[in-house]
Parts: structure tokens; sequence; C-alpha cells
């Protein structure tokens, strides 16, 4: 039977695209000429990636007034918002959970980043 097998691309309209591109390259080294080519596996766990809708008067994106969220993968959280903080991008928030961790930022757009480590195998 034919079904979808994982996300293709996250497409987003912006005011200042080569600022927004370059803003994305030096803070989460995410470049190419179409946009960043995203490939992950790991061997040591199942890793999955999640499609969800919120309630439309959920609180979970804000500050941003834009009713959409990136959340990226990361392989060392604690690193990467280290590296994030030495180079003046603010931690919106921060939450470890039994299934990952996680911190939170804006994009120059405005758009809400969620940074996500996995820990464990994906939920049934």
């Amino acid at each position: 039977m034919a079904k979808i097998t994982g996300i293709g691309g996250v497409f987003v309209k912006s005011q200042n695209r080569v600022a927004r591109e370059a803003w994305y390259a030096a803070h989460l080294g995410l470049k190419g000429e179409y946009g960043a080519n995203l490939k992950y596996r790991d061997d040591s766990e199942e890793a999955f990636a999640v499609i969800s809708t919120f309630a439309g008067d959920t609180d979970y994106m804000e500050p941003s007034t834009v009713p959409v969220m990136i959340n990226f993968r990361v392989d060392d959280l604690d690193a990467f918002q280290k590296k994030l903080e030495a180079e003046g991008v603010e931690i919106l928030g921060r939450q470890d959970e039994s299934y990952g961790k996680f911190a939170w930022i804006m994009d120059p757009d405005g758009i809400k980043i969620e940074l996500w480590e996995q820990i464990g195998p994906a939920p049934d």
C-alpha cells in the first residue's frame, strides 16, 4: 500500500530571504543551494519525526505569533545550546523529558524553533 515515508521538506516564505538564509547557515549550520538537506540515521535507536497539530488557542509556540513551529533534531543539545549562546542567540527555554531534551529559539522571521535531542525509541 502507498504511504507517507517521511518529511520531504519545510518551506517558509520570508520578507528577507537572504538574511534568513544567512542566519540559518551561521547559527544552525543549515545551508545549500536549494536549502539544507538533512540526512539522519541512528543505528542505536529508532529515529522518528513527528507531524502534529496543536489546538488553535495553544500558547506552546509563543512568543511567536506565527502559527508554525519548526523542530530540528540535534545530536548533543547541551553542546549545541552552548554554541548558540556563545553566538548571542537567545535560548527561550529548556526542558528535559524521558523521550528527549528540548530547547527553543526564534529565527529572524519570528518563527519559533524547537531543538530536540531524541532519547530512547519512538513511542507507540
